[in-house]
């Protein structure tokens, strides 16, 4: 579907009182019921989105995140899907799926992101852990535990 404002392909798996605000693109993703996603948010093919959960705008989350409810994504916050990526192959064509590996990232229930941070692939946030404005997350997060930084570092516990 698209309306002249959001892209929606018919792939997507919508729950219910799904709050979509303007120039989003949707395909093959799974969103939960009364999650919000705002302006200027695209939302890959193969990402799952649960319930309850807050994308806040300019956020792009890339083909194998899940994301558990009640997860609160921050404006401007990227997510990375590939250790090493390339354009072409050694042959100089364009690299096609089958010649690429997705590396699957999970944020967990009740977890948030600050503004602006990037989240590398094949990494778990945990269960109401924090990750500040800014931070470039490379390693697993443990739950109730707040990290920043470049590399983001454990600062405290979350309580």
């Amino acid at each position: 579907m698209t309306d002249g404002i959001n892209v929606i392909a018919p792939d997507v798996k919508l729950g219910q009182n799904v709050k979509i605000y303007n120039f989003v693109n949707l395909y093959g993703c799974e969103i939960g019921d009364d999650t919000r996603i705002g302006a200027f948010v695209e939302i890959q093919k193969n990402v799952t989105v649960g319930k309850r959960c807050k994308i806040q705008s300019h956020t792009f989350i890339c083909e194998g995140v899940t994301i558990e409810d009640e997860v609160m994504v921050a404006h401007g916050v990227m997510f990375i899907n590939d250790r090493d990526p390339w354009a072409a192959n050694p042959e100089g064509a364009p690299k096609t799926e089958d010649e690429w590996e997705c590396i699957p990232t999970r944020i967990c229930k009740r977890a948030s992101i600050g503004s602006n941070a990037t989240i590398l692939c094949g990494i778990t946030i945990g269960e109401n852990a924090l990750v500040g404005a800014g931070a470039v997350v490379t390693r697993d997060v443990p739950p109730n535990t707040v990290v920043v930084g470049n590399p983001a570092k454990v600062l405290r516990k979350r309580t």
